[in-house]
């Protein structure tokens, strides 16, 4: 039992990462099962129960900050919705044909659209779709790297193995 726990929570550490990136998936949330699952098959003694309170606060905090970077951020740039779900399609259609940099450039191609269908101004637009960006990659950035200390100290305890 204790093994298949350890696969699965690798498992999400690695979806979780890439759910970092993919708009549907939760990552952080879905990183921090996996230090669950590994304290739970190392008999609660992978990680201190304060390591666990902080780690699941840091993924509350990134988690709401997720919804609202890309919301706040295009606001203070004047983005309207469309640049926002521009972005969102654009990095959806930029991971799937462009792999890894069509996530960057359909974002921001995206939202220049979406503004541009919105706002005839073109200078507006664009400085409505940079906030667009910069919201967006700002949550990216976020959610990656508290996914990726999650799945440091998943694998690190994982070859350490239980604390004493």
């Amino acid at each position: 039992m204790s093994i298949l726990l350890i696969i699965i929570g690798g498992i999400l550490v690695i979806v979780g990462i890439v759910g970092c990136v993919v708009p549907v998936l939760p990552g952080p949330p879905i990183s921090y099962v996996s230090l669950i699952l590994l304290s739970w098959a190392y008999k609660w003694k992978a990680f201190s129960t304060n390591f666990l309170i902080v780690m699941g606060i840091i993924t509350v905090v990134v988690t709401v900050l997720d919804f609202i970077l890309p919301v706040y951020l295009p606001k203070r740039y004047g983005a309207s919705k469309f640049g926002i779900w521009g972005s969102i399609l654009g990095m959806i259609v930029g991971m799937i044909f462009f792999p890894p940099f069509g996530l960057i450039i359909g974002t921001l191609l995206g939202a220049i659209l979406g503004e541009l269908a919105f706002n005839k101004d073109k200078r507006a637009s664009l400085k409505a779709a940079l906030g667009v960006f910069i919201g967006t990659i700002a949550a990216i950035l976020l959610k990656v790297s508290v996914s990726g200390i999650i799945g440091f100290y998943f694998f690190r305890a994982v070859i350490r193995g239980p604390l004493q």
